[in-house]
């Protein structure tokens, strides 16, 4: 591999015009597929199987105006007046008529035909129905919507529009992420010293980002890729984008520092750090194309959408970076005297140097002027490495114990931003009417429609149970819908064991009715359920890969399972402080948490998919070193501390840049992007700064010579991989220490 990537790192040096050309020329090629094609993104939440999701799919012949979306006019007269007096009532008649005529609008339904007239006689709900779901509404439709309220308000009445035919928020691209990259470039300049080198990186993600996010849109032209995919895509490209270009281009101005030439530099630095890079990439592309087991299909195209962001950032670092260093050539060499230039030939000729024992290792390093901040923070957590471990795990064990009451479920309506149309529609309609309004049940019935009466009755005896519409016929025989309105919020427990309840009550109550629940709070509590059941048999399956990978790369049974053990601690650790903020409401002011509720569902999934590969990414790239130290010298303190010296300064950049680019996203109004930026936020920093350079160079020094041992039977059959294309040696030329019997 390493050999591959060094031939493709000095031909894309080469042939530096060509393959700008090329990346540009595909850039500019999804642009104007864009254009031609235009692209629909499709935030449908479908659970194959399921059985919200059969009868769904029935309903949409049968009675499509229960299967498809609806916008909720919610009308309010002024204190002291009641909605049904006389300009009221016109105005909101007259409202309907034009509501009605919004494009793919199926029918209207006034309020008195559902009775949804509040106890004060203030306020009341009418109905568009759509013919085909959220998807499929057009925004002209929404807008058709929104405008025919004019007249209402104009009569004085309060108008809100929202209902499942909106969306909880959408993500768009402002101030925030601007700052995000500017703090990521500022971060470079600081780690390079180099406005030039700064903006390589940037360049090369900005390039990578561009092609995925076309990529996307043109393909949504035939496939369904919906905006949260398209979203994390963007988010995950732009931060791994920037941090592989790091790890390369860092290499390569060490390298000219030493006085490669910028040819040989690109090529090494390509076939080295490179190497790093498609490992890392590989592991994410690995845990986040798995989600496509699960067999949820929105699930499957996030997983997808992202895995591909992940694979052009990892082509365009090893592939356009080489040929960017090309055009930069001399200019990237750290300037002579240059606080870069006495890091990086400090580096270099250390990471070649032999040393004998820690002292003289120690001597070195001081003498060359590189008892730089990774060296004495190694040195700092490892001089008792026991309170450094009891104190991270103790943190880490506070942060993730709120995981213990972690509730998920996908947002609603309620989530959406305050002073949003639908959020003012979500909010009145629970004051007036009840949490329940919110989240009607749809219960099909087959059996005709005394089966269906009867299924009415038992449903009303139930716990929990606010209102049972009578059974309505369908256009096929013997079927029947029944709306039933819980008592409770549709994403509470109570209403997923009323759910359950009619499911597994109801049926053997009325002898030849069959009967299923479906409507969208059905569909969401399905969806919930199958990823709460999928989420621990997806974390086995990372957490094994991971394992099989370190040892084989590290040839250590103790460092895979410190690596795997700490992951856990991250993840848990980052799932509870979002519990924390967007469950318990702990500062949800200074995050912009307008609604406190479950977590949502598919969150965990992504950030174990996400984390994973990160996690990785910076424990091969930092243990590698001192790993690298410790077959040199065969002293397991002084490896530690040059291995961290050598690499920490690059680590805190690249998870630096990953917090800062995550966190940009935080801000958005899209309620389910915010907490998974919030989320993947605080894992890379809980991850890359408390586990991966505090508590995994503590582990090390506990472990001392034991961290490295090997049975050597198992050392014969694994394969030999490095990854850095360093040589690897053979068991008879390892030390002793290395390989035990």
């Amino acid at each position: 591999m390493s050999g591959f990537l060094g031939r493709l790192g000095d031909l894309a040096f080469r042939r530096r015009r060509v393959v700008l050309a090329v990346w540009t020329a595909l850039l500019i090629a999804l642009i104007g597929g864009v254009a031609t094609a235009g692209g629909h993104l499709d935030d449908r939440f479908t659970v194959p199987g399921a059985e919200s999701q059969q009868a769904l799919d029935t309903l949409e012949k049968s009675a499509p105006e229960a299967a498809g979306a609806t916008a909720q006019l919610v009308f309010t007269a002024p204190p002291g007046h009641r909605i049904t007096e006389t300009p009221y009532a016109a105005a909101i008649q007259h409202t309907l008529e034009v509501a009605g005529t919004a494009p793919g609008a199926a029918g209207v339904t006034t309020p008195q035909q559902t009775g949804t007239i509040s106890a004060d006689q203030r306020t009341a709900v009418a109905m568009v129905h759509f013919a085909g779901d959220r998807s499929q509404v057009t925004d002209a439709a929404r807008t058709a919507v929104e405008q025919s309220a004019t007249s209402a308000r104009d009569a004085g009445l309060e108008v809100s529009v929202g209902g499942s035919a909106y969306g909880v928020g959408q993500m768009h691209p402002g101030i925030t992420e601007g700052i995000g990259l500017a703090v990521a470039v500022l971060v470079l300049f600081i780690t390079f010293g180099s406005l030039l080198a700064a903006g390589m990186p940037l360049l090369s993600a900005v390039f990578g980002v561009g092609i995925t996010v076309g990529g996307l849109l043109t393909l949504s032209s035939v496939v369904s890729v919906s905006s949260t995919a398209l979203t994390l895509a963007l988010m995950l490209g732009l931060a791994v984008g920037i941090d592989y270009t790091l790890f390369i281009l860092s290499r390569h101005r060490s390298q000219l520092a030493a006085g490669l030439t910028p040819r040989e530099s690109a090529a090494q630095a390509n076939a080295t750090a490179g190497g790093a890079v498609v490992f890392a990439g590989a592991t994410v592309i690995i845990a986040l194309a798995a989600l496509s087991v699960i067999g949820i299909p929105f699930l499957t195209v996030m997983g997808l959408a992202a895995s591909g962001a992940v694979l052009v950032a990892v082509a365009v670092a090893t592939t356009l970076l080489p040929a960017l260093a090309g055009f930069a050539g001399e200019r990237l060499t750290p300037r002579v005297g240059s606080r870069a230039h006495r890091r990086a030939t400090a580096t270099t000729s250390n990471g070649i140097a032999t040393a004998s024992n820690s002292t003289a290792a120690g001597s070195n390093s001081t003498a060359a002027g590189s008892e730089v901040m990774g060296a004495r923070w190694a040195r700092l957590v490892t001089k008792r490495p026991m309170v450094t471990v009891l104190g991270v795990v103790a943190l880490l064990a506070v942060l993730a114990a709120p995981v213990g009451a972690l509730r998920m479920a996908l947002p609603d309506n309620g989530s959406a931003a305050i002073g949003s149309g639908q959020r003012e529609a979500y909010d009145t309609v629970a004051e007036k009417f009840g949490p329940g309004f919110n989240g009607p049940l749809v219960v099909v019935v087959d059996g005709g429609a005394q089966a269906a009466q009867s299924v009415a009755a038992s449903v009303r005896k139930l716990p929990n149970v606010a209102l049972v519409a009578p059974p309505q016929a369908t256009a096929t025989p013997g079927r029947s819908i029944v709306m039933v309105v819980p008592s409770t919020a549709p994403e509470t427990q109570q209403t997923a064991d009323l759910v359950h309840a009619i499911r597994g009550d109801i049926p053997g109550s009325v002898p030849g009715a069959r009967v299923a629940v479906t409507g969208d709070t059905a569909v969401t509590i399905d969806v919930s359920q199958r990823l709460s059941a999928s989420l621990i048999p997806f974390l086995g399956i990372v957490v094994g890969l991971s394992l099989l990978l370190l040892i084989v790369v590290f040839r250590s049974i103790a460092v895979p399972v410190k690596a795997a053990l700490t992951f856990l601690l991250s993840v848990a650790a980052a799932l509870g402080t979002t519990v924390a903020v967007f469950q318990w409401g702990w500062a949800a002011d200074l995050f912009g948490v307008s609604h406190l509720g479950p977590v949502v569902s598919f969150l965990p999934i992504i950030l174990v998919g996400v984390l994973f590969g990160l996690a990785m990414d910076y424990e091969v790239f930092l243990v590698s070193g001192i790993r690298e130290q410790w077959a040199r010298t065969g002293d397991p303190a002084a490896s530690i501390i040059e291995g961290t010296r050598h690499n920490a300064r690059v680590v805190t950049a690249a998870a630096t840049i990953m917090v800062v680019v995550f966190a940009s996203f935080v801000p958005t109004d899209d309620a389910l992007i915010k907490p998974i930026a919030f989320a993947l936020a605080a894992g890379v920093l809980i991850d890359a700064f408390a586990v991966r350079l505090t508590l995994v160079p503590a582990i090390l020094a506990l472990l001392g010579r034991h961290a490295w041992r090997l049975p050597r039977k198992l050392d014969a059959i694994l394969p030999r991989v490095n990854i850095e294309g360093t040589q690897e040696e053979a068991p008879e030329q390892r030390p002793k220490e290395l390989v035990s019997a």
